[in-house]
């Protein structure tokens, strides 16, 4: 659980820590605001395709190792990301910026996937409580990235954040060495040809995707559209960033032990929640069709209650996603 929890808090709090000025950045070295996306997407992309290869093989190369090392690539990748503002071409800096992007997203994808096999392993039973559990750390992560990073890129530049938090990544290293338990007999080598194909799988999968696609939406956006429509500076930006992390990292423990002691109720939450991550998404703008003015008091509340909806969706996938495997 130590383990796990500190993976969960540094990756969300390095994830979440460029939200609120490194598109202001990249826009003060030419780069467009699509460009800025697939810097950000790269992330999710890399992480996808390296957690596919790396979970063929965890089994080969140990859980433990791959925990460790996925963190310790990480760590040095952060901190690499904050000397890149040292590059004044503007094909170089977005090259660099794809490169650094996807190391830490396969260095990420490693630990995660290492994590999540050995708390399957651990508690198969109470896998929503325990996951809802870890949560809090995610929230912490996303709630404390986005203010910290703010307060950091205002006070110090742009190096400090990056440099602070791969430090605290490296930091984290000899600490899962001792405290990660080790297994011999982790989960065997199936096909995933075989699983994906599975309809509750594929439905899973599906969401699972739009509910990272509606997270990753908001980060080269959200504070751009904050600061041209209600004039906020990076540290306030990263404020707001708190009304989604804070709700869904407080939801969550709460709604995943209601997924295991109501298993019938799993499926209504994915239709629910899903359902108001949607309806959230019309109003953030708002959308047109509303004829509602900007509001930053409506702004934050739909984010409060996307956080929540994106909670009640999550956490049924896991129990889920094991029964079905």
């Amino acid at each position: 659980m130590i383990s796990a929890a500190s993976l969960n808090f540094s990756s969300m709090m390095c994830y979440s820590i460029l939200g609120p000025f490194f598109p202001q950045e990249a826009v003060k070295k030419g780069v467009s605001d699509t460009m800025i996306g697939f810097i950000f997407g790269s992330f999710a992309l890399c992480n996808f395709l390296s957690s596919l290869i790396l979970g063929k093989y965890l089994v080969q190369i140990g859980a433990q190792f791959m925990f460790v090392a996925g963190l310790a690539i990480s760590g040095v990748a952060t901190i690499l990301f904050g000397l890149l503002d040292k590059v004044t071409d503007r094909t170089i800096f977005i090259t660099l910026c794809l490169l650094v992007r996807c190391v830490d997203a396969v260095g990420f994808g490693a630990s995660t996937t290492a994590s999540f096999s050995i708390m399957a392993k651990t508690f198969p039973n109470n896998l929503a409580t325990v996951f809802g559990s870890l949560e809090i750390f995610t929230g912490l992560g996303l709630v404390l990235g986005p203010p910290v990073g703010g307060i950091l890129y205002e006070t110090f530049g742009y190096e400090v954040p990056f440099i602070t938090i791969g430090s605290l990544i490296l930091l984290m290293v000899p600490l899962n060495i001792f405290a990660l338990p080790k297994y011999d007999d982790l989960p065997r080598e199936n096909s995933f040809l075989a699983l994906v194909k599975l309809p509750k799988v594929i439905i899973l999968c599906f969401t699972i995707y739009s509910l990272g696609a509606s997270l990753a939406f908001l980060d080269p956006t959200m504070s751009l559209f904050l600061i041209e429509t209600f004039n906020l500076n990076a540290s306030y930006v990263g404020l707001v960033f708190l009304g989604l992390a804070l709700s869904y990292s407080l939801s969550s423990p709460l709604l995943g032990v209601v997924s295991d002691r109501l298993p019938e109720w799993r499926q209504r939450f994915l239709i629910y929640g899903n359902l108001g991550t949607a309806l959230c998404f019309f109003m953030l703008g708002p959308a047109p069709i509303f004829h509602i003015e900007s509001k930053l008091w409506l702004f934050i509340f739909v984010l409060v209650l996307d956080g929540f909806c994106i909670g009640l969706s999550g956490m049924p996938i896991y129990p889920e996603m094991l029964t079905a495997a």
